[in-house]
């Protein structure tokens, strides 16, 4: 059997600590929900981490025992310091760790630097209209046991244009019902890891309460996991290189 895949969930933990109307609907916070739903499942094992824990919960000691790292942010960004951004930017792209990158944390530093871009502008709207969120590529793992749209009555609209570079996997688009789109969830890959970003999950709203939605995040998690299914790190040998003779 193979071991256990190790997430540690990070979540910025202001609004759903401080603010009683986000309290009402995350009473434990946004990461126990979601650390709940992977919990349930035989082959994760879940860790937490905040921004207030020291060095934001992100040791060397816990990055080294994570496979995938799911972050969550929205209003203290700027916070987060910037070693720990490398460490945790360097643990993905040099070591191979996972990262699930979940609604407004694509203007949170580590998902800036993975994406080597310093704006990823786009447009939103808050007011809890209607999203469906459609399977465009039905055949990837991540969409594995997903309806062809998810129905959310509920969210805050993120527009394109979005700016990023190009997902090397895109896998959802958002429609919305002023009309505007979104690519609301895609992978890239970065060094030895891989980035899922996933763009529903506004705080107001019990986003991360929905089969569907778990079912998304649980997927990301498989297909972002650092190990393979021999629990084992990706590893890269760098051989010498001998300079060819000259002719």
């Amino acid at each position: 059997m193979s071991a256990s895949i190790r997430v540690t969930i990070w979540n910025e933990y202001r609004q759903d600590r401080d603010w009683p109307e986000i309290l009402a609907v995350y009473p434990e916070g946004i990461h126990k929900v979601i650390g709940n739903a992977l919990g349930a499942q035989e082959d994760i094992r879940v860790r937490y981490a905040t921004l207030d824990d020291a060095e934001h919960g992100l040791t060397q000691a816990v990055l080294d025992d994570t496979d995938v790292l799911i972050w969550w942010g929205h209003i203290a960004h700027g916070e987060v310091s910037d070693h720990m951004v490398q460490r945790v930017c360097d643990r993905v792209t040099l070591e191979g760790m996972g990262v699930i990158f979940l609604h407004a944390s694509h203007a949170s530093k580590p998902f800036k630097k993975l994406c080597g871009t310093h704006s990823n502008r786009l447009k939103w709207r808050e007011d809890g209209a209607r999203e469906r969120i459609w399977v465009i590529e039905p055949a990837h793992p991540i969409a594995r046991g997903i309806p062809e749209c998810i129905v959310l009555d509920q969210e805050e609209m993120y527009g394109e244009p979005f700016d990023i570079p190009a997902p090397d996997e895109l896998v959802f688009l958002s429609w919305f019902k002023g009309g505007e789109v979104f690519r609301s969830g895609f992978v890239l890959r970065r060094g030895l890891g891989k980035c899922f970003y996933f763009r529903p999950g506004h705080e107001s709203f019990p986003t991360y309460y929905n089969p569907h939605i778990q079912r998304v995040i649980l997927n990301g998690v498989r297909y972002v996991n650092a190990r393979d299914t021999l629990g084992e790190m990706p590893q890269v040998a760098f051989g010498h290189m001998e300079t060819a003779p000259e002719p």
